[in-house]
């Protein structure tokens, strides 16, 4: 296993889902683990740990509301954590639409940091996962450098002939 993905609640899976389908798109190995920050600090604690003797090289972790769980896991290991906020959907009235779980994540205290991509976009954690990933991955490397090609391409021909 090269990535875990961590994520709080049951009712972010569907967007947590989204990183692991771009990983295993690459063949890269993950696991996914729900485990809350706040009910479950000790079992937390333990799996980090496990994931790191298990040889993962990078951890997603997606939190929304307070957003406690990629800064708490940060604080447990050295791997690189990448943060999703995520827009509560279990209570939509606290109308702050993941705002709040942004910038919990990307205000954390100095010397532990916490990548953060846009709220919701666990594609984009799992885009840079694999890019540091890559670094020590030539196979990898290539088949992003491939992807990127192909954006490009395609980018290029949806703009050559615009009709309106």
């Amino acid at each position: 296993m090269k990535v875990a993905i961590f994520f709080g609640s049951k009712s972010d899976k569907d967007v947590m889902k989204k990183a692991a389908d771009v990983l295993s798109e690459f063949g890269v190995d993950y696991k996914a683990y729900i485990i809350s920050a706040h009910r479950a600090g000790e079992l937390l604690r333990q799996t980090v740990a496990q994931v790191e003797k298990d040889g993962c090289k990078v951890i997603i972790a997606g939190a929304g509301l307070a957003a406690a769980l990629p800064g708490v896991i940060a604080g447990m290991t050295t791997l690189p954590v990448i943060g999703v906020p995520l827009e509560c959907v279990s209570d939509k009235s606290n109308g702050l639409g993941g705002m709040d779980a942004l910038l919990s994540i990307v205000q954390m205290p100095p010397q532990i940091p916490v990548a953060t991509v846009g709220i919701g976009n666990a594609k984009n954690a799992a885009y840079l996962a694999l890019q540091i990933l890559a670094l020590e991955d030539k196979v990898l490397a290539l088949k992003l450098k491939a992807f990127r090609e192909k954006l490009a391409e395609d980018a290029a021909e949806s703009g050559l002939d615009v009709e309106f």
